[in-house]
């Protein structure tokens, strides 16, 4: 800018999305007043965005290709199925390089191309009507014939549907509910998180020696319950509930802290002969 002595100017073009907060435009702080944001008119978002003339449907496009082939790749010479690999092998990370190298693809001819509508004196060349489709078929072909490979059945309708999935954008209702589930699934993560942690600090604070005095006073009362209950159907099935429900929450307790003891033992022990040989050998 400063070398053709132009001034600092800059003009987002965005989409009249009713997500977007009112006033937005004029919410700049008094040293950002060089950028100045304009609204595409309602309902144009298709006809007129450049990002909807075919770059986002070439960069699904390429996307999909690029993750066909890593999951080839990763599963080839293995029994790894595709939904094995999708469990267990597809994380975050992964999917960043792989949208990395999709975008990667996506040419500057395309991008340059997706602005014929809204700013056509922009466009380099001529060659506009081959541009359109200029990836298209050999991308198409490339996911089917990988999707086959990868024992998937692909075709161009499935594609395309890909590719216009999720073309609407979300109203502000929408978003308004993903925000409430996204926090409530925040809030139930974290009482379960506070559950377990208040579960950890009560067990704890049980001796070993009161939970083996307590399975061994309950031991004493099934056999009594059992034995001389007149109905013997109604004993059993009252003394496995509670048993199941109750009972076996500090059984697993007291095999915990068994564990944990004999761990620590061991760990003594291993520790006690360290330290006699290396005392007998200074």
């Amino acid at each position: 800018m400063g070398e053709n002595n132009l001034a600092l100017k800059a003009l987002p073009v965005m989409s009249d999305a009713p997500a977007h907060p009112p006033g937005f435009e004029n919410d700049f702080l008094e040293e950002l007043k060089f950028i100045k944001v304009k609204f595409l008119p309602p309902n144009t978002t298709p006809m007129l965005q450049p990002m909807d003339q075919q770059v986002i449907s070439n960069f699904k496009k390429l996307y999909t290709k690029a993750l066909f082939q890593w999951c080839f790749e990763v599963t080839k010479g293995t029994n790894l199925t595709f939904q094995e690999f999708w469990k267990h092998h597809f994380h975050i990370v992964n999917c960043l390089k792989i949208i990395d190298k999709a975008w990667d693809g996506v040419t500057k001819r395309t991008l340059n191309y997706a602005w014929r509508k809204l700013w056509p004196d922009c466009i380099l060349g001529h060659d506009l009507e081959g541009l359109a489709h200029e990836q298209e078929p050999p991308v198409v072909d490339e996911i089917m014939s990988l999707g086959k490979t990868l024992g998937l059945e692909v075709n161009e309708d499935d594609i395309q549907e890909m590719v216009e999935e999720h073309g609407q954008e979300l109203t502000t209702e929408e978003l308004m509910d993903l925000h409430r589930k996204q926090q409530q699934e925040v809030m139930e993560e974290t009482s379960s998180a506070e559950e377990e942690e208040e579960e950890r600090k009560v067990e704890e604070s049980l001796p070993s020696n009161k939970i083996r005095k307590i399975c061994k006073m309950w031991e004493t009362v099934k056999s009594f319950v059992e034995k001389h209950h007149p109905n013997k159907a109604v004993a059993v099935r009252t003394v496995n509930l509670f048993n199941n429900n109750v009972m076996s929450h500090f059984c697993e307790i007291l095999k915990r802290k068994q564990k944990q003891v004999s761990l620590n033992r061991f760990l003594v022990k291993v520790a006690r002969k360290e330290k006699r040989f290396y005392g007998a050998n200074r």
